[in-house]
């Protein structure tokens, strides 16, 4: 059966025509042959077919500032074309596979490896309850495109999708291409820079589209083929919940000035809205199909005594519902359900009070259509509605706060200040000892309402903890559940936390805990004191029952961002390999079961990659079945804007967690041989200091600043949250967003493989043999994962256009750090193929293909920007092309964050 009628190269070369008609139709004739003579130009020396790149040059350097523009735009709209044909064949790819059943790492594969490795019902239902799936939506600021010009894309996307996979006249055929030219000539049109920086209810909205529009109903999807394909094999299954999405976007104040309690309480009360009003169109359709007359089916007793509590609890709207449905008692009981959502939101008293009595009642009605003998009813009708309510409950998504260690500590000396109580003087065992004696007695210590005279710190901090009280007794406990602390070093730093909470009522010992304190490790200190600062925590008293009334689950997160920006890449990766094993062992040591929260990014430096890779590639003794990461930036759009790609995603993690929770169960410590561990020893500690001279060397900073355009990027509205913690100009000042966005714009990107070449040589020259590292490559999925994703980020530099950027820092900064960087990716480059035995750094044929597809068209962008940095003083109009460039490049060089 043929499913689709075209391929990636017939969409790309139509839309790239149909760009090229809509440029000269927009502009003019000779501004069109300009973009096609770099276009040509580019792809030309790239085939080999010319001998260098003057002739780009020579046209980059002749622009006049209006046609730099023309041609930033142009080359910008072309990405973001291409993103869509590239999108399309990743779908035609998945349904084709799915068809032929073919599809790696996805439902059947699942099965077909239980299968073969005699997994019984038993075991499989063990490892199903003990997997929860959690991602978590956060708002960087990597995702380049405004909101408009993304709902424009999607429409172009739409319609090529009709015409793919819809068997169509000639004369639907035209009519859809129109449609098509005229999305593209109103995105032509359509202004590519924000003219605001986002706020962060944009943020929240943003990450709301995808769970609203996109994952609310591919849950269901995933749900439903697991339980169909499982069902010979597993009869008697009982799937429990195994997705909960969660995000930051709206809650997390870190860094972000601009997250008020206010845009928290918005969020929220918008996110309830959202999913009422999704459940309330839900039981509306099923109302449509469940027209069954009570006259000719037996509904049994539970259904009866249903609807008799409703009428009770609603009696004029009851009286309305048998008026309008008599003897129809299912679309009675869905008008009731449909007006206790309503309630919910209302002042008036019988709505659901928690998403446990709408899932109650949609039960009642699953087992009377099964009891008439309409299970497929049920099951195609109602069990996708009740997995939708299972997981995004009243929520949507529930939120996670987040600050600074440094705010929670001021704000508790403040307040217990104004107490007569010292804090800030006391050593750390002290403090420690007063938060646990302050939260194990009955009576609160401050007065979060009048905290006395404190700073502008110590008031918003305060003011945030009795907001979360409010809101967990508005919105419920679960919407708002998680407080994420940065740069966690000591116990009292989770204490204090848990102290403000107790003080707010949100936690009151040791009967109730309403919050999940999370410390963030992220530096080289704190993560290796986590044996200490768990331990501590562990063996507190009051921590203790905190953590007994949430289950013993205790939720740790690591930071790869700021742990590759401080360490490299290589150092960075052991570093949190060989922590997560041991926070494994102390959370066992105390019988807690930990949940590791993966604070990853979009770039393979921020711990990026294939998700389903790296949950296989974690250390066994760390996979409890719960696990929780961050999706960001423009990734969240590669992986959730599309339902077949987001189903997909959903599959494949789900995929990898039921086989390393398996594999975690039958051999719960990893057996890593002394020998390769070592081998990792010797290579990242060569590796961080290589890593570390390279970042204290003097002019660095300043190198980094003239052959990147991070002055630019720090300028641009991309996202609500300032690009440095502080005014300071130091690495370790600025985030790691925009460290990664600045190198990956000048194809130069370090982050993701600087120092590895030092680090597998001094291996080597300590006696160590690349057998061994061939060796763990194929054996350690830990190492093949590093070396693949360290492979991607090779592959993705381009060290002759890095070479440009390098041109524009002073000369002397120049032949300091370029000839250093290229030495170093050329040695990484040799080694990489050495160990990996491929004949490419790429093992997907689909990224080498998209790359070479790619390269030709960001070339001129990058020459244009680079041409345009160099100059001393640009117009307004030439800022404007400038920062479009950024824009054009990152959608073409994708994961730039």
């Amino acid at each position: 059966m043929q499913l689709h009628t075209r391929d990636v190269r017939q969409d790309v070369r139509e839309l790239g025509a149909l760009l090229g008609d809509v440029l000269e139709a927009q502009t003019s004739t000779a501004s069109f042959e300009t973009v096609e003579e770099l276009r040509q130009s580019a792809i030309a020396y790239r085939k080999g077919e010319a001998g260098s790149r003057e002739a780009l040059y020579d046209v980059v350097a002749d622009l006049d500032p209006e046609t730099e523009g023309v041609v930033a735009r142009a080359f910008t709209t072309y990405f973001e074309l291409i993103n869509l044909a590239e999108e399309r064949e990743r779908v035609r790819v998945i349904r084709e596979a799915s068809q032929e059943g073919t599809l790696e790492d996805g439902i059947l594969d699942t099965l077909d490896a239980l299968r073969d490795e005699g997994v019984d019902e038993d075991l499989l239902g063990r490892v199903l309850e003990d997997v929860l799936i959690e991602p978590t939506f956060t708002a960087h600021p990597t995702e380049a495109r405004r909101k408009t010009v993304k709902a424009k894309l999607r429409s172009i996307a739409n319609r090529l999708e009709g015409i793919d996979e819809r068997r169509l006249t000639d004369l639907e055929h035209d009519q859809e291409w129109r449609h098509i030219i005229a999305e593209v000539t109103s995105l032509w049109q359509t202004s590519q820079v924000r003219n605001r920086r986002p706020e962060p209810t944009d943020e929240a909205r943003n990450v709301q589209w995808y769970l609203e529009n996109i994952l609310f109903d591919v849950v269901g999807e995933v749900y439903e083929e697991l339980e169909e394909e499982f069902h010979d094999e597993y009869p008697d299954l009982d799937v429990p919940k195994l997705f909960e999405f969660r995000s930051w976007a709206g809650s997390d104040r870190d860094g972000n000035p601009f997250v008020t309690p206010e845009v928290t309480e918005e969020t929220l009360e918008r996110q309830r809205s959202v999913v009422l009003e999704k459940y309330s169109d839900a039981l509306k359709r099923l109302s449509g199909v469940l027209s069954q007359d009570a006259t000719r089916i037996d509904l049994g007793p539970e259904l009866e005594r249903s609807l008799k509590a409703d009428r009770e609890l609603l009696p004029v709207v009851a009286d309305e519902v048998d008026e309008r449905y008599p003897d129809e008692p299912y679309r009675q009981k869905l008008k009731l359900m449909r007006e206790r959502l309503r309630r919910i939101e209302d002042v008036r008293p019988n709505g659901y009070r928690e998403p446990q009595e709408l899932m109650d009642d949609l039960a009642v009605i699953d087992a009377s259509l099964r009891g008439t003998g309409a299970e497929q009813v049920a099951d195609v009708y109602v069990e996708p509605l009740m997995r939708q309510v299972d997981t995004f409950g009243f929520t949507l998504a529930s939120l996670d706060l987040r600050d600074h260690q440094e705010n929670h500590t001021e704000a508790v000396h403040e307040a217990l200040a104004h107490e007569g109580i010292d804090y800030q003087s006391r050593p750390e065992e002290e403090r420690v000892e007063l938060l646990t004696d302050a939260m194990l007695q009955e009576e609160p210590i401050v007065d979060l309402d009048e905290p006395g005279d404190v700073s502008e710190t110590a008031q918003r901090v305060l003011r945030r903890f009795r907001k979360l009280g409010e809101w967990q007794r508005e919105y419920g406990v679960s919407a708002i559940d998680t407080y994420c602390i940065s740069m966690t070093e000591e116990p009292s730093h989770v204490l204090e936390v848990l102290f403000l909470a107790d003080q707010a009522g949100v936690v009151s010992l040791p009967d109730h805990c309403g919050l999940d304190v999370v410390p963030l490790l992220e530096t080289e200190s704190a993560l290796n004191g986590a044996r200490r600062i768990m331990g501590t925590l562990f063996e507190n008293e009051a921590y203790g029952k905190a953590l007994a009334a949430r289950n013993n689950v205790q939720e740790i997160m690591l930071g790869y961002s700021d742990s590759n920006k401080e360490n490299g890449f290589l150092a960075a990766n052991w570093d949190l390999y060989k922590n997560q094993r041991r926070l494994a062992d102390i959370c066992d040591d105390f019988d807690v079961t930990m949940r590791l929260f993966h604070g990853r990014g979009g770039s393979i430096s921020r711990g990026g990659g294939p998700m389903n890779e790296a949950m296989l590639a974690l250390p066994n003794e760390t996979i409890t079945g719960q696990i929780k990461f961050t999706e960001q930036g423009e990734a969240i759009a590669e992986k959730y804007a599309n339902p077949r790609i987001a189903e997909r995603n959903l599959e494949q993690m789900l995929n990898a967690q039921i086989r390393a929770r398996l594999n975690a169960i039958r051999q719960p410590e990893e057996h890593v041989p002394e020998e390769w561990v070592d081998a990792m020893d010797t290579m990242a500690t060569t590796a961080r200091a290589e890593y570390r001279d390279l970042l204290e060397s003097e002019g660095f900073v300043s190198y980094f600043e003239q052959a990147t355009p991070i002055t630019v990027i720090e300028e641009l509205n991309l996202g609500s949250r300032p690009a440095s913690r502080s005014d300071e100009r130091s690495v370790e000042d600025l985030r790691a967003i925009p460290w990664v966005f600045s190198w990956t714009q000048s194809r130069c990107i370090l982050p993701g493989w600087y120092s590895l070449a030092a680090g597998v040589e001094a291996y080597l020259d300590d006696g160590g043999d690349l057998d061994t590292l061939r060796e763990m490559y194929d054996e350690w999925p830990f190492f093949r994962s590093t070396l693949d994703n360290a492979a991607m980020a090779i592959a993705r530099t381009d060290l002759e256009i890095a070479s440009d950027y390098a041109d524009l820092a002073d000369e002397e900064l120049r032949e300091t750090f370029f000839p250093r960087l290229q030495a170093e990716y050329e040695s990484a480059e040799g080694l990489m193929l050495d160990i990996i035995g491929r004949d490419g750094l790429l093992k997907r044929e689909w990224l080498e293909d998209s790359l070479q597809r790619r390269n030709p068209y960001v070339d001129p962008l990058n020459l244009l920007q680079t041409h345009l940095l160099a100059q001393n003083h640009r117009t307004d109009e030439e800022e404007r092309t400038l920062r479009l460039t950024v824009k054009g490049i990152a959608a073409g060089m994708k994961n730039t964050g």
